[in-house]
């Protein structure tokens, strides 16, 4: 469901001399090659994918892709590292890009351009550039193609901005939002203001709409304790714990925490809060609004990130199972299941041509609120690729827990986020 960095995931030990793949010949299943593809989602989510799967089974008569799932993102790559080093891999994988770079890295994944080059349908000018480029490597090798694309915006409770007599676009900066959020707890109606979701995320977006970099220009120093990190965090730890006026949920399994902060929200406890584009298909937008994160204050742009969700085929998959694997990952990337993808579940479709369909400018007139996340999307930020496989996201999430659950003060936490950081980017360049 939720497209949350995931960065932070490492190959482990597990994947220490392994190749990865299966090994065994093509499975049959009446007579068509069975490909195993794995993947993780939310509730609506899963349903979908299956939908999708389902049609493109009856689609055609060489290919059954079955299916297998898991809980969440973080879970799929475990579990496939996992399956690596019991040489049972499936043959198609959704995956974070920054996971998929790292099996990729250890000669795991298939090169996909020998795929798209004979394959005269693709045309990659029809991708966003921005998700498309997710999936390739410095040397230009394709270890994934895009199969859905996230940002995480505002969703707003419509009522409780009323009540706070706080207009919607006046909300032009994360300062401005923490007024709102102010008014809206003085109200007295509503618990809390504002809810930001748990985790990293949604202050690294907010400090990239600070100006804040991970990395100095020559990519030898880590950058996250300096002022336009420390500026964010900061001020969110004094908005959660000495205002009072936003929290968050953690902890719990899967995505429990995700969850009971859209609870809050929709049952009038909260005056909003910051979820991804996926999270549409779960909300009721006659008490909820979307709109676009703003920038941090007056004098800097709304630059919060965007990302792909990826799909990559093994490389020890028998080339039956990597030619379908590849023509499902196709069939997904359709302007038809792109469509029916989006207006369904509300991620950012990956395929251009959508917005040509008349089913899709049709949706768009009735569902305003599908089009904010493609809107944020063309001004979005990527997060840098990481050489030390995560560990500076890692060290990012260590520090925004302290934060946001234990208190410590901005500087302190990301002073320490720093050390290990630059201590791991050390042993990669040296």
């Amino acid at each position: 469901m939720k497209r949350k960095l995931m960065s932070a995931l490492l190959a482990g030990v597990m994947l220490a001399g392994c190749s990865g793949g299966s090994t065994a010949a093509s499975t049959q299943d009446g007579g068509k090659t069975t490909v195993e593809f794995w993947y993780a989602g939310g509730k609506t989510a899963v349903g979908v994918i299956q939908d999708i799967v389902d049609k493109y089974n009856a689609s055609q008569d060489v290919y059954e892709v079955k299916t297998v799932t898991q809980a969440d993102y973080s879970e799929t790559y475990q579990k496939v590292q996992a399956a690596i080093a019991g040489n049972a891999a499936p043959d198609l994988v959704l995956l974070d890009p920054s996971a998929a770079r790292v099996l990729s890295e250890k000669s795991i994944l298939t090169d996909l351009n020998p795929y798209t080059q004979k394959d005269e349908t693709f045309n990659a000018d029809d991708l966003i550039t921005a998700f498309y480029e997710q999936g390739a490597d410095e040397n230009g090798k394709q270890f994934a193609l895009p199969a859905y694309g996230t940002t995480q915006v505002l969703y707003y409770n419509v009522q409780a901005f009323k009540d706070a007599g706080v207009d919607p676009s006046s909300i032009e900066t994360w300062q401005d939002l923490g007024e709102a959020a102010a008014k809206i707890k003085a109200t007295g109606k509503y618990e809390y203001g504002w809810e930001p979701m748990w985790g990293p995320d949604n202050l690294i977006d907010a400090a990239f709409s600070n100006g804040a970099s991970v990395f100095s220009a020559d990519g030898t120093k880590v950058t996250i304790n300096s002022k336009e990190w420390v500026d964010v965090f900061e001020q969110f730890r004094k908005w959660i714990h000495e205002d009072e006026i936003m929290a968050i949920h953690s902890g719990g399994q899967g995505w429990e925490y995700w969850y009971a902060t859209i609870d809050d929200v929709i049952q009038n406890k909260a005056g909003g809060y910051t979820g991804s584009s996926g999270d549409q298909a779960d909300l009721d937008f006659n008490i909820v609004q979307a709109m676009e994160q703003p920038a941090w204050s007056s004098s800097t742009t709304s630059s919060p990130t965007a990302t792909a969700l990826t799909m990559s085929v093994f490389e020890n998959s028998s080339e039956a199972e990597k030619q379908g694997a590849y023509e499902f990952l196709r069939y997904f990337m359709s302007v038809e299941s792109q469509v029916a993808w989006n207006t369904t579940v509300g991620y950012v479709a990956v395929n251009k041509q959508i917005l040509d369909d008349p089913t899709y400018q049709e949706f768009l007139e009735s569902h305003p609120q599908a089009a904010v996340p493609f809107s944020q999307a063309e001004h979005a930020s990527l997060y840098p690729v990481d050489p030390t496989n995560g560990q500076v996201y890692d060290a990012l999430k260590i520090a925004a827990d302290k934060i946001e659950i234990d208190n410590v003060p901005a500087q302190q936490a990301l002073d320490e986020a720093q050390k290990t950081a630059q201590e791991a980017l050390d042993a990669v360049l040296n």
